[in-house]
């Protein structure tokens, strides 16, 4: 029985949820265009907005950035360039730790604005405060690994899996799940949690990561700005 739900969480689930992030995300935004925002609550206050979205959204990229390179990266690769496993371990205690702070600090802020101020609270939707909760959540379980990793950084057996898992499962392997049978609990909830969140993805205010302007960055030209007479601003 404990194999099967092993096999079912680790194995399945991640395959589940990815058809929901995907399909769900596509019928959100073919069916419902005008639930496509972040839903800013700036107008209702302002202070502590800036400073924790801005703490909160430069550590969840590189979080993000660190996992997806950190875990799909092939060992031969960074064995290649020199970097052996329990160099990359330390390399992700490191910066996890750094940017998870970072994250965590702008996380509380905009959770506690959310929950603490009560105008901002009424607009809020029970998914809205959710996923705030969720993300901190996740972001403590992800901090509580970091005495496990160092834990055992020499060898970095533990990233080694985790990698394998992470690569198994994107090239549909089935045996997946067979590499994180091992690993502490603190592990394991904090995989299940980040599979969990890009099932939940859909329906949250989460969705506007898609329609980060990233085209912006490139964009040729200046805006043009006209006052109200049509005359250009001195």
């Amino acid at each position: 029985m404990g194999d099967w739900f092993h096999i079912l969480v680790f194995g399945y689930y991640p395959y589940f949820a990815a058809t929901v992030f995907l399909a769900g995300s596509l019928i959100r935004f073919d069916r419902e265009q005008y639930t496509w925002r972040s839903g800013s609550s700036q107008l209702l206050r302002r202070r502590q907005l800036i400073m924790g979205s801005v703490l909160f959204h430069v550590g969840i990229l590189m979080l993000f950035l660190g996992h997806l390179v950190g875990l799909l990266t092939p060992k031969e690769i960074y064995h290649a360039v020199g970097l052996s496993s329990g160099a990359k371990q330390m390399l992700a205690i490191i910066a996890g730790g750094v940017f998870g702070i970072v994250c965590f600090i702008g996380l509380t802020m905009l959770l506690h604005r959310r929950i603490a101020d009560p105008r901002i609270r009424r607009t809020s939707s029970v998914m809205d405060i959710a996923i705030l909760a969720i993300l901190w959540l996740q972001l403590v379980l992800g901090m509580a690994t970091i005495p496990f990793s160092w834990a055992h950084r020499e060898g970095g057996e533990v990233m080694v899996a985790l990698s394998l898992w992470a690569q198994k499962i994107v090239t549909f392997q089935a045996d997946a799940a067979d590499y994180v049978a091992d690993v502490h609990w603190v592990y394991q909830l904090h995989i299940f949690l980040g599979v969990t969140i890009f099932l939940i993805f859909p329906f949250s205010r989460l969705v506007h990561i898609w329609s980060a302007p990233v085209g912006y960055l490139g964009r040729r030209g200046y805006q043009v700005v006209r006052t109200r007479e049509g005359r250009r601003p001195a």
